[in-house]
Formats: structure tokens, sequence, C-alpha cells
């Protein structure tokens, strides 16, 4: 249940980098079709790094609550 906490908390992190502008290629000295092919790869594992490395404490919360609910509380 952990790991399926951390990579949800991963994808949600992933978004918001998207959002935030991460992974998009620049306007001058980009690195053309290339980066914005790949972009999205270096975003999805940034984030994977950032869940693991204890995150934003979503997947800490998550795991809490289906601990809960498992445990019928």
């Amino acid at each position: 249940m952990r790991a399926a906490a951390v990579e949800l908390e991963a994808t949600f992190l992933a978004e918001m980098l998207k959002a935030g502008g991460l992974g998009k290629s620049r306007a001058t000295f980009g690195g053309g079709a290339g980066e914005d092919q790949l972009g999205s790869f270096l975003v999805a594992e940034q984030a994977r790094l950032l869940a693991r490395a204890d995150g934003i404490g979503l997947a800490e919360s998550l795991y809490n609550a289906l601990l809960e609910s498992e445990n019928g509380h």
C-alpha cells in the first residue's frame, strides 16, 4: 500500500511540475524535437524521486488513511 501511495504522489507531483513549466523546451538553446519527446520522462522521474524522498507528505497521508480504512476505523 505504501508503494501505491508513493506512486500516486509521484503522479500528482509530475502534473504539478508540468503545470509549472518543467519539461517544456526553451525558446533559445533548447534541445529540439528530442527534448520535446523525452521531457515528460524527465519530469516523471524527478517526481518519483521527490515522492520517494518524503515529497510533500501526500503519500504518508494516503497510506495512513488506507490503513485506517482497512482496520475499520
